[in-house]
Formats: C-alpha cells, structure tokens, sequence
C-alpha cells in the first residue's frame, strides 16, 4: 500500500512534470548560457553574475533531481463512481460551521498543497476528519484553538461552480 504522502491527483502530477519539463528544457538551458557568458568576462572569483549564476544552476538541478525521485514515488490516484456520496481523496467539499461560515476545500496529496486555491493535503488534520464523511456528517475538526465542528454541505469530483 502506498502511503498518504506519496498519492497525487491526476492534475497534480501533470503540473509536476510540466514544471520539470520547464526547469530542464528552459530554465537551465538560459541559466547555463549567462553562467556561459559570465565566465568569458574573466576573473571568476570576482564576478557576480558568474557566482549567481552557478548559484542559480545548483538550484535548478536540485530541483530537477528532486522532481525525477517524487515523480517515480508518487501514485496517480484516480476517481471512482463509487466514491460519490463520501469524502475521499481529489474531492472538492463545501463545510459549514455553527456561524454559517462556509468554506470550500480540495483534497490532495502534499505536492498539491496551495492555500490560495484551497486545496488541503491529505495528511492535513481537517483532511483526515472528512474522509469517509457523507453529506450533512458532523465533522469535528481538532486546530490548535481547540476542537471546531464543520457540517458537510456538498461532496463532488469535478471543481465547484462559483
């Protein structure tokens, strides 16, 4: 069995190789090129644009290697028409809590986590108490201020209409 950490959605791994295929058909090919051009303007020890440069290019290929391990650890995982009804991963769920604030969040695996999009790991805490949830499910939700308690309002595969 795979562990939490390493699922992904669909889109998720997508936009992982997709920045890969960037960083290593793009960004490395310019940064090599001005660590290329830097380097023919002589002393090296003393040139700044050569150290960023050579600084910058470390960062990339960091990046690359790290990008190549996840991408062969990760596991795609798709949608089933048996998960309708409950909370499982890639769902979009609405919440409401006892002030009639309501909130929208995806579920994804830790490469996808983004805040301004709402999408919430899978290994998150509120993630962890809405699996297997069904609609109007009383979800209590342990934060650092304490427990909070959240009603499902609406579970779906595909992304909310605004």
């Amino acid at each position: 069995m795979t562990s939490r950490a390493n699922l992904i959605t669909r889109q998720g791994r997508v936009a992982l190789e997709k920045e890969l295929d960037h960083l290593w058909r793009v960004e490395r090919r310019i940064t090599t090129q001005a660590v290329t051009e830097a380097a023919a303007h002589g002393d090296r020890s003393e040139n700044a644009e050569y150290k960023e440069g050579k600084r910058r290019l470390r960062e990339i290929d960091r990046r690359i290697r790290f990008l190549r391990k996840r991408l062969d650890a990760v596991q795609v995982v798709e949608y089933s028409p048996q998960q309708d009804g409950k909370v499982f991963f890639g769902a979009w769920v609405e919440l409401e809590n006892d002030d009639a604030l309501v909130v929208r969040y995806r579920i994804v695996g830790a490469d996808e986590f983004d805040p301004k999009t709402n999408a919430i790991s899978i290994n998150s805490p509120m993630a962890r108490a809405l699996i297997g949830k069904e609609i109007d499910d009383e979800v209590i939700v342990d934060t650092p201020e304490g427990k909070k308690t959240w009603y499902i309002n609406k579970i779906q595969y595909t992304p909310f209409e605004n």
